[in-house]
């Protein structure tokens, strides 16, 4: 992964992380910074595994890299919210 590489999945971390939050259904009450970090963490795992299945530098726009980091933020915002919710009621 090249130094390119981890400063645009820093970036597109950050939509991802947002529309991550919006495709998990129901209410997350997790704060926004929390939604942020886990979107930063999809984008970098999600640039890695798409590095290494070889989809990671197609011509023009990496869709199979952007649904992988998706899926990932999706994935990682539904277990916070489930975790995080529970945090508070013990």
């Amino acid at each position: 992964m090249e130094v390119t590489g981890i400063i645009s999945a820093l970036i597109i971390g950050l939509v991802i992380g947002v529309l991550g939050r919006l495709v998990v259904p129901g209410r997350q009450n997790i704060p926004i910074w929390l939604t942020i970090v886990i979107g930063i963490v999809a984008a970098l795992i999600g640039t890695a595994l798409a590095a290494a299945v070889g989809v990671a530098d197609t011509r023009g726009i990496d869709w199979i890299e952007l649904i992988i980091q998706g899926v990932l933020a999706g994935a990682g915002v539904a277990l916070a919210a489930a975790l995080y919710g529970k945090r508070g009621t013990t």
